[in-house]
């Protein structure tokens, strides 16, 4: 016709109020009509004749155009010419009465539409808001988490390591999301086989609001698995997924540890930077045998760690160096083997030239091959406390918390080797490893805490950390022993005698008889004092450790009995020992313990000079500890110079020390609320 298609669509409905495709389609369904009623073919060949394309579709306009379908249009014997228009009349009639409906509910359709859409988008809004405030609220939720020990479903119990190693591998991941607050494995090890505590009751007990538990078995090279991911307030299981793999690698270990760290990271919408997942997904070792004897070795040193067992350490020895013989660039073993070193040779090696230098070699052959390893960070951090480089141990300490700021330990030794000089950094550090050890050590490390308040000169919550040691451990006796110190710190000697009276005396601890000796020798009352300090000597272990920092205390007593010779034997003693410490380096517990020590000695002796020259050099101390204070002011052995201005002069210097440290211990604890 010459027209563009919408232009004659335009001008069709402008006459009939038509579309071009229904008017087309109306002279279709006209001739097939016609047709029908002829018979010249079946519906189908009808259908496309008169060009649809579908018979299924012609139906349906048929049916819809003349009422009923093409296949009745014999039976209704149509022979009337004008019937067809008769039909049409009908149908155009029927559906002129149901126009009255169709308006309406083409006027009705917008508004149900509206309505259902608003209800539709106000029940997403509820849900949007409710799982915002969800997002929010497990947003806000601190994400500490619990790996508890995985069962072992193999009827073999020699495959236990296996799972305590895959186990371990999931939390150490874990551990290095800086976003998560995890617990060390020591700290879950109490429930292993838990057969009596809910999940809300372990939770409640460790502090966390997550739990992560584990099943699986070993058998031949093939293991399953199945972990899941628990909240602690209600038991709703978040997360869970089962795996099932052959081990033809190591890899195939590590890929499934490495993904279950990163699914739980999801699940509780964590943080996670590119370096983190770095480190979790690196392949420690490519060989499947040394990561055995790996397994295996730590498993020996864990029996060691909790429950002092000298043989297990000497089976994890053997197990470490297995493992470097099928993989000797194991970063992991060599640190465990420098781990076994530092336990094993400690004391052996004190006071030779080579002390520990085992341990430092073979962290540092670890760390050339995997320089974001952790724990070896953390070995060398305690290495240089040990040497008396406290600088270069902090700074190893922090590399280790940049890999794994779950390291309690490292934060357990940052606040061991700050105690010496920064009371508060030295709290804020052990309350860090208290938050991520709910293990044995947990005791140890609250009187650690308890320590530090001591010697900024906050008696109440040193007896608060010993009372909730007490609670963990029921340990009666080194709770007494714990106040009966701090009474002898703060220079109540009546009372210290008191209570360590009360802890029967335990034959296993010598520093008991210690601390006895010095409260009678700061009473004055040198014969209980040397009653004391020799029952001390006796029950010591050897001469060549720690204990000999008293030999001049035992000497004041056999001074003061007349037993000159004797004394001036142990002088020497102290003398030789403290000089000997200073060269080798070995000041680690407390670096100016010697110069007080030496002080005190020459001053009974009569050399003024070396008494003051260590004396000063003691007196440099960045913070003077309650007990030093309370030791200088009480001390005999300081008699024959204590009137002496230089003397005053000095006590006066570290009193204030000691002031200006216990004001800002104060100010910090104010600012927090806990004083």
């Amino acid at each position: 016709m010459g027209m563009a298609y919408s232009k004659i669509n335009r001008k069709l409905k402008s006459i009939n109020n038509q579309k071009l495709s229904k008017f087309i389609r109306e002279i279709r369904l006209k001739k097939a009509m016609e047709m029908l009623q002829r018979g010249e073919a079946t519906v189908s060949e009808i259908a496309f004749r008169v060009g649809f394309g579908s018979s299924t579709y012609f139906d349906k306009c048929f049916h819809d155009y003349y009422g009923f379908a093409p296949g009745e249009v014999k039976k209704r014997e149509i022979s009337d010419p004008g019937h067809e228009e008769n039909i049409l009349i009908q149908n155009t009639a029927k559906r002129q009465q149901k126009k009255p409906m169709r308006r309406a509910i083409v006027f009705l359709l917008p508004w149900i539409l509206f309505i259902f859409t608003f209800i539709a988008i106000t029940i997403l809004l509820i849900f949007y808001i409710q799982d915002r405030r969800q997002s929010k609220a497990l947003a806000n939720l601190e994400k500490s988490i619990a790996v508890l020990p995985f069962n072992n479903d193999s009827p073999n119990d020699s495959t236990t390591y296996f799972m305590d190693g895959v186990m371990e591998e999931i939390l150490n991941n874990l551990q290095k999301i800086k976003d998560f607050r995890v617990l060390s494995r020591n700290s879950v090890e109490q429930f292993r086989n838990n057969t009596t505590k809910s999940t809300p009751e372990i939770a409640k007990k460790l502090g966390v609001n997550y739990i992560v538990e584990g099943e699986g078995q070993k058998y031949g090279n093939t293991f399953r698995l199945r972990v899941q991911l628990i909240a602690a307030d209600n038991e709703k299981h978040l997360w869970a997924e089962s795996y099932e793999q052959e081990i033809k690698e190591s890899k195939d270990i590590f890929n499934i540890q490495s993904r279950i760290a990163q699914m739980i990271a999801d699940e509780l919408k964590a943080t996670m930077t590119p370096e983190e997942k770095q480190l979790i997904e690196k392949t420690p070792t490519t060989s499947l045998t040394a990561n055995d004897f790996f397994q295996r070795g730590r498993d020996e040193y864990w029996k060691y760690f909790l429950s002092d067992n000298q043989e297990s350490l000497e089976r994890a020895e053997n197990l470490y160096r297995k493992a470097l013989k099928y993989d000797t660039k194991f970063a992991q073993a060599y640190s465990g083997l420098a781990t076994v070193y530092l336990a094993k040779y400690y004391w052996q090696t004190f006071l030779t030239r080579n002390f520990l230098d085992s341990v430092l070699i073979l962290t540092n052959i670890a760390l050339s091959y995997d320089d974001q390893l952790s724990e070896a960070y953390t070995i060398k951090g305690v290495y240089y406390n040990q040497m008396g480089n406290k600088e270069q141990a902090i700074e190893e300490l922090d590399k280790a918390l940049k890999y794994n700021p779950n390291d309690w330990m490292a934060y357990y030794s940052k606040g061991q080797v700050y105690s010496n000089y920064d009371n508060v950094k030295s709290i804020e550090n052990l309350l860090k490893a208290k938050s991520l050890n709910h293990g044995s050590q947990l005791p140890g490390i609250l009187r650690s805490i308890g320590s530090v308040y001591l010697q900024a000169g906050f008696l109440e919550k040193s007896k608060y950390y010993a009372e909730e040691a007490l609670k963990l451990d029921k340990d009666s006796l080194e709770y007494y022993e714990n106040l009966a110190y701090d009474e002898l710190a703060s220079g109540n000697f009546e009372k210290s005698i008191e209570l360590y009276m009360r802890c029967a005396i335990d034959s296993s601890n010598t520093y008991n008889y210690w601390s006895l000796g010095i409260d009678y020798m700061f009473l004055d009352k040198h014969e209980e004092a040397l009653k004391y300090f020799k029952e001390w000597l006796k029950r010591s272990k050897s001469l060549s450790d720690q204990y000999l920092f008293g030999m001049h205390r035992l000497g004041w007593a056999y001074w003061q009995k007349g037993n000159k010779r004797e004394a001036e034997y142990y002088f020497n003693e102290l003398i030789k020992y403290c000089d000997k410490v200073r060269k080798m380096g070995r000041v680690s517990v407390d670096p100016l313990r010697p110069a007080y020590d030496l002080a005190a000695t020459y001053s009974i002796l009569g050399d003024r000079k070396k008494a003051y020259e260590n004396l000063k050099l003691w007196s440099g101390i960045p913070n003077c500890p309650r007990w030093w204070l309370t030791y200088l002011k009480n001390d005999p052995l300081f008699n024959k110079i204590k009137d002496e201005p230089e003397f005053q002069q000095i006590v006066k210097d570290v009193e204030a020390k000691y002031q200006a440290d216990h004001e800002r211990v104060r100010k910090w604890l104010e600012d927090r609320g806990i004083l």
